[in-house]
């Protein structure tokens, strides 16, 4: 006795769903993600690691060329980082670059917040590579302060072809499962 193979059909519109989906997973397999940051006191760093440990990126840590010391970093004293916070033309030295920047796709650059902005390092960090076509998603640290325009301020550094996203500010001591959701949020597709 002969089986018959069943017949399954699908209209041209499911085909070209499950195209589309299969493409945009394949896309989404194939972005490459950066995370960047810049943590003065360890505060933004271990964030940081929980987001690139989450989404299996590449690291990357912005250091100063100087590295600041607590004295450095005591607000409202007429310290260095007041100083340069200060002074918009102020363009800290970086210790280093991201190789091959180009290889990127998606960048999540974090920050502390000083004196209601980002340190302008984070401004050097911006003006030394090129971000056009980039997908930039900036995240902060901070005690009391919200993140403010400090992610305005800086998309105006970069292409206007860099996508920015809105900043996110988090506290210091934000858990592996909160930037695991804030994640699943801006990348859904990831």
């Amino acid at each position: 006795m002969e089986s018959e193979t069943p017949f399954v059909s699908s209209s041209a519109e499911e085909i070209s769903d499950n195209t589309e989906a299969t493409e945009k997973d394949e896309k989404t397999m194939d972005q490459k993600v950066l995370v960047a940051y810049f943590s003065a006191t360890g505060t933004t760093r271990p964030l940081a690691e929980y987001a690139a440990d989450i989404l299996n990126a590449d690291l990357y840590e912005i250091i100063a060329a100087e590295p600041y010391t607590d004295a450095d970093l005591a607000y409202y004293t007429g310290g260095r980082a007041d100083q340069e916070q200060n002074d918009p033309s102020a363009r800290p030295g970086i210790s280093g670059s991201v190789e091959n920047l180009a290889q990127y796709d998606t960048i999540l650059l974090g920050y502390p917040i000083w004196h209601g902005q980002a340190p302008r390092i984070i401004r050097t960090f911006l003006e030394s590579h090129d971000f056009s076509g980039k997908t930039i998603i900036p995240f902060c640290t901070s005690h009391s302060s919200g993140a403010g325009s400090s992610a305005d301020n800086l998309h105006s550094l970069c292409s206007d072809t860099a996508e920015w996203m809105g900043a996110t500010r988090f506290a210091g001591g934000t858990s592996k499962s909160e930037i695991a959701a804030w994640l699943d949020s801006m990348l859904p597709d990831r």
